[in-house]
């Protein structure tokens, strides 16, 4: 299985691929169109701030890229709100694929969102053997809200999207790299996809 996952200059790209290999296969770091598309899976990460993610990716012409991919296709964090029609981190425009716009959370509770959350009213084969309010990790100050796409939901302040799919692409608010055996689960059930 070929599993690419694409280095556009956001962070977190190292914890993934060695979750990968720990699941016992190898990803490969690639910012080649050619070589993304024909890949089995894609994985599209994102630590980082929305507007210059999102410029990256317009300067290589992996957004186009991005939206017609075929396979299936996971956005991790900031990968899934550039996935999203809009952030209002930076008044960012984004991919469009999920139709929601991310938001930032209220001054009335701890921003960034850091460490652990459970995740719950899970819909996917994503989650396969994953049980409800299961903990995962979450690093972030934006979110999208519950929406057609949510296939899982936590709690921070409001109820948000804390996993949405739309045809082939998947995406997750929270790192299942950092997320312990759970994450691996999912990480694993996405491969399998």
């Amino acid at each position: 299985m070929k599993i690419v996952i694409i280095n556009y200059g956001a962070g977190n790209i190292q914890s993934i691929k060695f979750a990968i290999q720990r699941l016992g296969y190898e990803a490969i770091l690639s910012n080649d169109i050619e070589e993304i598309k024909a890949a089995d899976k894609v994985i599209f990460p994102g630590v980082g701030e929305a507007s210059s993610a999102m410029s990256k990716l317009l300067e290589s012409g992996l957004q186009t890229c991005i939206v017609e991919l075929k396979q299936p296709v996971l956005g991790i964090c900031l990968g899934m709100q550039l996935m999203c029609n809009s952030t209002e981190e930076g008044n960012t425009k984004g991919l469009g694929i999920f139709d929601v716009n991310v938001i930032r959370y209220s001054n009335k509770v701890k921003v960034p969102q850091i460490g652990w959350n459970q995740i719950a009213n899970l819909k996917s084969d994503l989650f396969e053997g994953v049980s409800e309010n299961e903990h995962i990790y979450s690093v972030h100050s934006y979110y999208a809200p519950l929406c057609d796409n949510t296939i899982a939901e936590c709690n921070y302040e409001v109820d948000y999207s804390a996993a949405l799919q739309k045809n082939n692409f998947y995406g997750t608010q929270f790192h299942p790299e950092k997320s312990s055996e759970v994450g691996q689960l999912i990480l694993r059930n996405f491969l399998n996809i």
